[in-house]
Order: structure tokens, then C-alpha cells, then sequence
């Protein structure tokens, strides 16, 4: 089964062609490249082989001191259920877009805080069969379902500390953090450091909020993402000879 997603009104960054999507269950997966809700995907005018889960990996099941999330649930959603329901160590949940699939891959988080940390299984496969370590997972596989393990209870504080730190980060069309942070720097700092800040190209500006962000300000185009992205990692390496690796995808 497919659907047409147009991904200039679907993705995040509102870029993308309209095109099929094969939805996705546990029996008929091959090898489709997963966009889930497509906030920190840069799709290409010739992306081919999507694919999409389907809503049967919208769920929360808590039971027994565990969280049996679906992979297609939102971030959002699963925060919202945590914060009603006492579970802590998913407050950073509220400031990332995205699905739990998604943000597990990625092993997203905000500061110290990630997905992985209260991570049992996913897939009914430990966690220990996988690799984590900072934005990065070696998982090469759909995620249909994770469990977590509750560790405290939530924590207000953490909540606000968290949603303060939000405050840097523009509010218009992005992908979020363009590039992970240099070991012992920050993304931002370099780009603003080689006079990026504020540039615009086409459609696309780096944000003069957060360095790091790429805003689309209106018609922004695949190529427009392309050209800075390709610029800021040239002039990064060639002030401080440091080598940037993208946080998004870019298919």
C-alpha cells in the first residue's frame, strides 16, 4: 500500500517533491529509507524508495514500570503522557520534533539528556545489540516498537531548564540542528565565527538566532540547503580545520 506525501508541506523544513510513499509494517519492509515525520530529512526532487510506518506504531503502553512505545508515536505526544502520568526522563521530549523511531536512531536528546539512556529494547531485541554514542546509532532497521524502563519521577525543573534552552532557537521552517557539534565546540560558533550568520541563498538563511539552524524564510529549494550546507563545511575546515558531519539526513 502507498500514499502521496507532498513533502513541501509535510517536511519540517517545508522542502521536498510530492511523491509515493510505501507504508511500512513488519511484513512487507525492503529496505525503503524511512522518513518518519520528515524534521531532520532533507528530501531531494529525485528521492525514490520511501517509506512511511503505518499507524499501528502509534501507541504508549505502560505497564509494570515500563514504556512500550510505537515507533510513528510522536515525541510530543509521548512527553505529554509522561508529564500526566509522574514518568521522568523524557522531559527533553517536549523541544524535538519527530517520532520515537526517528529520534532513537538518531539517538537524539538535548544536552546530557538522550533517548538511549532509559532504552531496555526495541524490536524485542536488547539494547545492548546496538551501538550508541553522541546523534548516532548503528541501528539499520525500522523501529516498530521500543521499551524503556522508568528510572524517576518528572521533573518540573529539568522541564523549564529545558524549554529555556529552546528560547536560541528560531521559530521558522528548519530541520533543526544542521550539524552535530565539533568535540569540544559548538556547531554554531564556527559558523558564526567564518561570517555565515544571516546569509541567505535563494530561499534558505542561516538563522541569525542559532547559527546551526538553516531557515527556510519562503521558497526555499533543495539546492539552496545544498549550496550552504557545502559552504559552511568548506569554510569551517579552512579557518579551523575542522571537519563537520551533518546531524541530518539527506536524501
Amino acid at each position: 500500500m502507498y500514499k502521496i506525501i507532498d513533502f513541501s508541506k509535510f517536511s519540517s523544513i517545508k522542502i521536498g517533491p510530492k511523491t509515493k510513499v510505501k507504508i511500512i509494517d513488519e511484513f512487507n519492509y525492503t529496505d525503503e529509507f524511512l522518513i518518519g515525520n520528515a524534521t531532520n530529512t532533507l528530501i531531494s526532487p529525485n528521492a525514490k524508495n520511501l517509506g512511511i510506518l503505518s499507524d499501528r506504531y502509534d501507541f504508549i503502553e505502560y505497564k509494570n514500570g515500563l514504556l512500550k512505545v510505537g515507533g510513528k508515536t510522536k515525541n510530543r505526544k509521548l512527553y505529554r503522557f509522561c508529564k500526566e502520568n509522574n514518568i521522568g526522563g523524557f522531559e527533553f521530549l517536549a523541544h524535538l520534533p519527530g517520532t520515537i523511531g526517528g529520534s532513537i536512531k538518531m539517538n537524539a536528546g538535548v544536552k546530557e539528556e538522550e533517548i538511549s539512556n532509559n532504552l531496555v529494547s526495541l524490536n524485542n531485541k536488547d539494547k545492548n545489540n546496538f551501538e550508541f554514542s553522541y546523534r548516532y546509532s548503528n541501528i539499520n532497521e525500522p523501529i516498530f516498537e521500543a521499551v524503556f524502563e522508568i528510572k524517576r519521577n518528572y521533573n518540573p525543573k529539568l522541564d523549564q531548564y529545558l524549554k529555556n534552552l529552546r528560547k536560541n532557537q528560531p521559530n521558522l521552517p528548519s530541520l533543526g540542528s544542521v550539524f552535530k557539534n565539533p568535540k569540544g565546540d559548538f556547531a554554531g560558533r564556527v559558523i558564526e565565527a567564518i561570517g555565515m550568520k544571516g546569509m541567505i541563498k535563494g530561499g534558505i538563511k542561516v538563522s541569525e538566532i542559532h547559527a546551526n539552524f538553516f531557515v527556510n524564510i519562503g521558497g526555499g529549494k533543495f539546492e539552496d540547503m545544498i549550496y550552504l550546507i557545502a559552504l559552511a563545511k568548506s569554510k569551517v575546515y579552512e579557518e579551523f580545520g575542522i571537519i563537520l558531519q551533518e546531524e541530518i539526513k539527506i536524501i
